[in-house]
């Protein structure tokens, strides 16, 4: 899967865990740009996530997530 596809599927994840219609992401999209991107939210995003490519994130690669850029690269990395 390439980054744009893995970006694609996971705006799809956003929409659906946001509860928004034709979300707008990119890799620079924070979550402060997103209002309803909060802390619970944020862990069901993650669930989600991982269900959607069968993996687990370590809590220290969640910490260290500052964009969508930053969670796509490290979807990525674990899928291979």
């Amino acid at each position: 899967m390439s980054s744009s596809e893995t970006l694609e599927a996971i705006r799809q994840i956003m929409e659906d865990v946001f509860d928004v219609d034709d979300l707008r992401v990119d890799a620079s999209t924070t979550a402060d740009q997103v209002e309803e991107w909060d802390s619970l939210s944020h862990v069901r995003l993650i669930v989600a996530i991982e269900r959607k490519f069968g993996i687990r994130f370590k809590n220290a690669e969640i910490e260290a997530l500052m964009n969508v850029g930053d969670l796509v690269r490290t979807v990525d990395s674990k899928t291979g």
